[in-house]
């Protein structure tokens, strides 16, 4: 394409993913995040529970002067609880919900304009009580959001049996749950992520066309699956065209053209398309970034 990428979208960056240094000290966060809102290249950063509840205020001080977006992520609330939103456990279950509604409480005093979370285990060959107990918790969620505000709520989707190994997961099973949760709930949408769809085994249309009426956020990103020893292999985030990995500018650019083709990627459009990129070992994050803009960049002139 000849236009900008930015007039078909808003760029996005996930902070933590590539500044992990920021979770060291209240210093290093902050000088992490001044990085990504000086850039005038993005419009959003994606945050999510602050390493340090000192900088809260001179955090979202810094994005509203900066005329920046952001978004909250809700999975290291789970992570961190070791809690499963479709368990099958229904005091587990209710335990996550409640979790992740304190989250979309933080998100909202913050002024995000959406909140993210996604699936969790599962047991092989009861997928299907599994997808019922996710549905009845987005359902709560979404409901509890829509009475705050007019936030919204997002999925991700994440691989199914390499790493995180959630239960979407896979575009049929994906296409069900939204389809289910968006009958009642017009605030919820699906995430998409690149750098998953090699985990899952689909390939772009596969992992695509079957959700493409319920995609509101995509991240862009690389994963290496090729060798399980690898002490990259699985949701680690690599730099584009990092030795042994699955995604760089082809992939990258057949990618946006789906995006493009679909019609989340349109002349004036607003949707969020955000990196999700890690230095791996003792990489630089600054040119980790630099990667990534590049290789969009790269990407986005080969797009028709």
């Amino acid at each position: 394409m000849r236009d900008a990428i930015h007039n078909y979208c808003r760029m996005g960056i996930v902070l933590g993913m590539a500044y992990p240094e920021c979770v060291t000290n209240e210093g290093s966060y902050i000088s992490s995040l001044k990085k990504i809102l000086v850039d005038p290249f993005f419009q959003v950063v994606e945050l999510a529970t602050l390493p340090f509840a000192s900088i809260e205020e001179k955090v979202t001080s810094m994005i509203k002067v900066a005329h920046c977006d952001m978004t909250f992520s809700g999975h290291s609330l789970l992570f961190s609880q070791k809690l499963n939103i479709n368990s099958l456990d229904e005091g587990e279950r209710q335990k996550a919900v409640l979790l992740l509604k304190q989250g979309i409480d933080q998100a909202y005093s913050w002024g995000c304009e959406e909140f993210q979370f996604l699936s969790r285990q599962y047991e092989e060959g009861k997928e299907e009580a599994y997808l019922q107990q996710l549905i009845i918790s987005t359902k709560e969620l979404c409901t509890y959001a829509q009475e705050k505000g007019d936030m919204s709520v997002c999925l991700e989707v994440f691989d199914h049996n390499i790493d995180k190994k959630s239960l979407l997961g896979p575009a049929p099973l994906v296409r069900r749950y939204a389809e289910a949760v968006c009958e009642e709930h017009e605030n919820f949408g699906i995430m998409v992520d690149c750098s998953h769809i090699p985990m899952i085994g689909e390939s772009i249309d596969e992992a695509i066309d079957p959700v493409k009426g319920y995609i509101r956020h995509v991240h862009m990103g690389n994963t290496l699956i090729s060798d399980p020893n690898h002490p990259s292999y699985g949701d680690y985030h690599p730099r584009f065209g990092y030795p042994g990995s699955e995604n760089d500018t082809q992939y990258l650019t057949a990618f946006l053209q789906k995006m493009k083709d679909i019609g989340y990627l349109e002349d004036g459009g607003e949707h969020m398309l955000s990196f999700e990129v890690k230095p791996q070992g003792d990489e630089d994050s600054d040119l980790v970034v630099a990667n990534a803009k590049r290789t969009l960049l790269s990407a986005w002139k080969k797009v028709r």
